[in-house]
C-alpha cells in the first residue's frame, strides 16, 4: 500500500481535489478499509489508504481554504465537503487507480464485501457514484 501524498495531478484546474482515473472510497471502519486495501493490492501497487487526518489536512485544504464553507460551482467542492464530514466522523478512505470499467467492477466486488459509506470514480469531466 502506498502512502497518500497530494500532488498537483490530483487537483482540478480550479485547485479542487479531483484525482482523474481514481476511485475514492470511504469506510466507517478502519479495519475494513485496510482489509479491502490488502485484498486489492494483489496486482496493483497504487492503492492508497487515507486516514481521517489525511483527508482533513490535505484534501479539505486542496481548494485554498480551511474550514470555511464557501459555495462552489460544480460537484467537486460538495464532494470534498462530504469526504471531510465523513472523516470528522472517523471514516478512512482508499484511493485506487481505475483504468477502465472492468477494473472498476472488480474493485467494487471486493469493496461490497464490507460496509462502505461513500464511493466515487473520477472521470475526466464527471464524478461517478459507485454502488
Amino acid at each position: 500500500m502506498k502512502h497518500f501524498e497530494l500532488t498537483k495531478k490530483m487537483l482540478s484546474m480550479g485547485g479542487v481535489f479531483y484525482p482523474t482515473g481514481y476511485a475514492f472510497i470511504m469506510f466507517p471502519d478502519a479495519e475494513d478499509a485496510k482489509h479491502v486495501a490488502h485484498e486489492l493490492e494483489v496486482g496493483s501497487d497504487g492503492v492508497m489508504l487515507l486516514t481521517p487526518e489525511d483527508i482533513i489536512a490535505d484534501i479539505s485544504r486542496a481548494d485554498g481554504h480551511s474550514d470555511v464553507r464557501l459555495p462552489r460551482v460544480g460537484t467537486e467542492g460538495a464532494t470534498v465537503h462530504k469526504y471531510v464530514d465523513l472523516a470528522r466522523e472517523g471514516h478512512h478512505a482508499l484511493m485506487i487507480p481505475v483504468p477502465n470499467k472492468d477494473a472498476t467492477e472488480r474493485i467494487m466486488e471486493v469493496v461490497r464485501k464490507v460496509p462502505f459509506s461513500y464511493a466515487q470514480k473520477y472521470h475526466s469531466l464527471a464524478i461517478e457514484d459507485l454502488e
